[in-house]
Order: C-alpha cells, then structure tokens, then sequence
C-alpha cells in the first residue's frame, strides 16, 4: 500500500548516523475523466503492431504470474538498488495477496503470444472494503523500440478500467527520481509524498 510515515522520523534517522541515499515520490491522480490524446494515438500503433492488452487471469493466476516476472527481470535489471528475486520467491510473494488482487486492474501486454509489458494495480486496503482509490504499484516493458509509449498506454488504459469500476483516484506510488516513471506519470498525477531512503556504512 501508500505508506504514510510520521513526520519524526527523518530526525530520529538522522540522529542515529543514517543519511540520505534516495528519494522517492508518489503522485495523485483526482481526475480519472482526464484522457490523453497523445497517448492514444500510440496505443493505436502499438496495436496497429499486434501488442493487446489483457486483464489477468485469475483461472491461470500463477501461469500470469511467471509472465509478469519474465517481463520485470527484463525491466527492471538496470533499475537503481535493483536485486534479483528468485522466480520461486516471487511466486510466493505475490500469491499471498491474491485475495486482495482485483484482476481487472492488472494488465498484461503481449506480442505474439509473449508478455512484453504489464501493469499491477491494487485497490487501497488501507482505505478499507469501499476504498475509492487505486495504487498503481509497478509498470514494467521490456527494452526495446518496438514497444516505446507502451507503459503510458498500459497506464492509461488502466485508469480508465479504474474509472469504469468506479474508483475515483489513482495514486502512482513510490517512483525514484530518476526513474523515467515520473515523466509518464506527470501526465496525469501530481506529486503528494516525497519518501528518503537512509543508509548508513555498518
């Protein structure tokens, strides 16, 4: 979920001898009625170029699940802190929260019959049974040209199956600074939370 930290704790960190290492932001989106033309248009030559986008399964919830993981080791390899998890490990992690996962809201992109991008997405428990918000938690592509603009598409797309579930805001959680996410999504959702991550030499 969005975690919400006390204020005191940047002072208390500091006081033991941690010190900042990275920053990370989340962003609201208020307005799901908000549809960007841009992006479109690259949906439409995205699927001009065979990408579809589906919704997950939950009849074949772990064979989905080792097409999000083939995708996000692809994805993510470069990322900052980046640490491979064993397929295994991340079976177990996210079929804990199979429960909560809504599978409308978790999107898969494939080409040819091969996962190329995905979005998940979770309602805010925290917020309880009638939430009326979603948490964009990752978005991964492979590299590559071929499916450039396919992570705004797969976001978009999920907001506006967000809207039609009758969720009223989307909150893109946790995004580094550098991390090219805060571009995507700056077309729609505006900065709330700044997070630090604090290290110290052992």
């Amino acid at each position: 979920m969005e975690p919400d930290n006390p204020g005191a704790y940047p002072a208390q960190w500091d006081a033991a001898g941690f010190r900042p290492l990275a920053s990370y932001f989340s962003a609201l989106n208020s307005d799901l009625s908000y549809e960007d033309a841009q992006v479109g248009r690259a949906g439409d030559r995205l699927h001009r170029a065979g990408v579809r986008l589906r919704a997950l399964d939950p009849a074949h919830f772990e064979e989905d699940l080792r097409r999000i993981y083939a995708v996000s080791v692809r994805s993510f390899v470069s990322n900052y802190l980046y640490t491979p998890l064993p397929e295994d490990a991340f079976l177990a992690q996210y079929t804990t929260i199979r429960e909560r996962v809504r599978s409308e809201l978790v999107l898969l992109a494939e080409l040819d019959g091969e996962a190329v991008g995905y979005v998940f997405n979770v309602p805010d428990w925290l917020r309880g049974p009638a939430t009326d918000t979603v948490i964009v938690k990752t978005v991964a592509v492979i590299p590559g040209r071929l499916v450039a603009g396919l992570g705004t598409w797969l976001v978009a797309r999920a907001q506006i199956v967000a809207r039609e579930l009758g969720y009223r805001r989307v909150i893109h959680a946790l995004m580094h600074e550098s991390n090219n996410s805060l571009n995507l999504s700056a077309r729609y959702a505006k900065p709330f939370r700044r997070y630090t991550l604090y290290s110290r030499p052992l």
